[in-house]
């Protein structure tokens, strides 16, 4: 099928826009190539230094002649998804000696739940610990004494920071390992309807406990489809997994042996053979524009329009938002999975699951299909899935028809005609909304504003009563400088209640969402934010404003109100506390939203 115009279009405006930055970072990839095996390089005292705790392993390692694994890991026993990283480096080792390898834990990197920190002042590191997670993956990988790299992680902004240190280490070939999602508790719109109920007041703290621990009941990633399992897609779809591999579930013989597979698969792609792939081949644009694609044929989490862009920074290569706003407009939403639909990822995965949504995608053209993976060269590797048989792992062809229409639909007949992400853009700044689960009535709304400076003012607002009419909730001072942009997923209980009292509502923010954002109209990731004097900053209580999805505009209609001082406020409450003192330094350096809001440069 030939490619579809818009992808080329975009890919090549990519391409383009990013010429010199990407051309700087690839003469550093290959001038770290040209140095060969690091390890050897080292003196004799480094090389005892470093193998020293080696075991049986030692000899391998001081005569240079086996690969050596680097194993970054973000295991911790706190976090669910991240629990069955504990045992990996012990599967990885022995798979690495029964190819005549090695295998060494690197280092570890950081990793926070924001499902703990959700209103709480921890989420205000969240987005900060992106970049720390690169910086600590860079650490780990600064020894030199690696061949290849095998990455451990899963969650929000731990995935992302993984692939940001990964690209710092290009020459290196690079296999993202997940650990896969829990088994399906309590039906994820049933918790939703719990957590609705207790917002208003109609069930106790018992039920509500109960709720979220039928939900969340043991090891894996959440299930429902949010940034965790956004990022476990987009690995996928840019050849960083092994295919199939992101929603096999923990502790199952099928998740042993990828995790075996993908330490072997590590090292036969290393300087040290003929297979040589080192990851700053397989991030290229082209998989870059397949991540978007994914994400809108997915509906996926709106944290990864921060989050794509960083990670392409980081290897010279600049996305904008216009760019996801064009291949929304191309790309069909084929998948309903919980928030935009009741299925969750098993669910997904059961009725064809990523194999058959990229043979999809790429039989309308809709995918780059050339472009190099861990597989090998071809995304076609991808419609394939992972079977055991006699006790060996091997893939064979997916399923080329959905399972479950409920589910997962065609190109022909799609959930909705263009992607699950909008861009929105005009008086008020620019913006986005995840649209997959907002209902089309609700995606344009003209109301008046109520303005806040934090999540906790909304809330005691709700309790008194305040919003009786159709209304636009306004939460600014909660961009990347100003409080580190934490999530305000704690608000859609609330919104969601005015919503089905048949108000008009949404949500303005210069803050985010969930990854899980859901029914309500949110216009997220303002730019510039109200700290920069973005035009958030002068909206006033009873300012008409209005939100379309539709078109695509976020405007402030009332005439003069952009002529106004704009607002000020005290932040002193956010810079100590939790740690957040510790974080003055990306609070000073962090980037707009819509260039990744990262600390580092291009």
């Amino acid at each position: 099928m030939p490619i579809h115009d818009t992808l080329q279009s975009v890919t090549d405006r990519i391409v383009g826009r990013s010429e010199t930055s990407r051309g700087q970072y690839m003469a550093r990839m290959k001038a770290a190539q040209t140095k060969g095996p690091s390890r050897g390089h080292l003196s004799c005292s480094g090389q005892a230094h470093a193998f020293a705790a080696s075991g049986e392993d030692q000899n391998e390692l001081a005569t240079g002649i086996g690969g050596n694994l680097g194993i970054v890991t973000a295991f911790n026993d706190m976090l669910s998804a991240h629990q069955p990283f504990e045992h990996f480096p012990a599967v990885m080792r022995e798979a690495a000696r029964s190819v005549g390898g090695t295998a060494q834990v690197a280092g570890g990197v950081p990793a926070m739940c924001d499902g703990v920190t959700q209103g709480e002042a921890g989420m205000e590191l969240s987005l900060f610990s992106r970049d720390l997670i690169a910086m600590a993956a860079g650490i780990a990988l600064s020894h030199n004494t690696f061949d290849a790299a095998t990455y451990l992680g899963v969650c929000d902004k731990i995935v992302p920071g993984l692939v940001i240190g990964a690209q710092a280490f290009g020459h290196l070939p690079a296999v993202f390992v997940p650990a896969g999602p829990m088994t399906s508790g309590l039906a994820n719109d049933d918790k939703a309807m719990v957590r609705q109920k207790f917002a208003a007041g109609e069930v106790g703290r018992d039920a509500l406990m109960k709720a979220e621990m039928a939900a969340y009941h043991g090891p894996g990633t959440c299930t429902f489809y949010g940034t965790a399992n956004t990022n476990q897609m987009l690995m996928e779809f840019m050849g960083l997994h092994l295919p199939g591999s992101s929603f096999v579930t923990p502790n199952t013989e099928m998740r042993a042996a990828l995790t075996a597979e993908g330490a072997k698969r590590a090292l036969s792609l290393s300087a040290l053979g003929d297979n040589y792939t080192p990851v700053c081949e397989i991030l290229d644009e082209k998989a870059y524009v397949n991540g978007i694609v994914g994400l809108m044929a997915t509906g996926g989490s709106t944290n990864l329009l921060i989050h794509l862009v960083a990670m392409a920074r980081a290897g010279g290569i600049i996305l904008d938002w216009e760019d996801f706003s064009e291949i929304s407009d191309m790309v069909p939403l084929l998948a309903r999975v919980y928030p935009n639909g009741l299925a969750d990822v098993n669910h997904f995965h059961a009725a064809g699951g990523l194999g058959y949504l990229i043979g999809e995608l790429l039989r309308g053209g809709m995918l780059h299909p050339d472009t190099k993976t861990i597989a090998g060269v071809g995304l076609h590797h991808y419609t394939q899935e992972p079977f055991m048989e006699n006790g060996e792992l091997v893939w064979r062809e997916g399923t080329s028809v959905s399972l479950n229409a409920k589910i997962i639909s065609t190109l022909e007949e799609p959930f909705q005609e263009t992607g699950g992400l909008k861009r929105l853009s005009g008086s008020l700044g620019t913006g986005v909304m995840k649209i997959s689960a907002v209902a089309p009535e609700h995606r344009v709304i003209e109301a008046p504003a109520r303005v806040f400076h934090g999540q906790d003012e909304v809330k005691a607002a709700f309790k008194v009563g305040e919003f009786t009419d159709d209304t636009i909730i306004v939460v600014r001072f909660q961009g990347p400088k100003a409080n580190g942009m934490p999530e305000l997923h704690s608000l859609t209980p609330m919104l969601a209640i005015l919503q089905g009292q048949g108000k008009k509502v949404a949500l303005v923010t210069d803050g985010r969402m969930s990854g899980a954002s859901g029914k309500v109209p949110a216009a997220i990731h303002v730019c510039p934010e109200a700290l920069d004097g973005g035009p958030i900053a002068y909206v006033n209580d009873g300012d008409m404003l209005r939100v379309d999805a539709v078109e695509g505009t976020l405007e402030i209609l009332t005439e003069g109100a952009l002529e106004r001082a704009p607002a000020q406020v005290d932040l002193t409450a956010n810079q100590a506390g939790t740690g957040r003192e510790m974080f003055e330094v990306f609070r000073s350096a962090v980037g707009p939203a819509e260039a990744g809001a990262s600390v580092f440069g291009v």
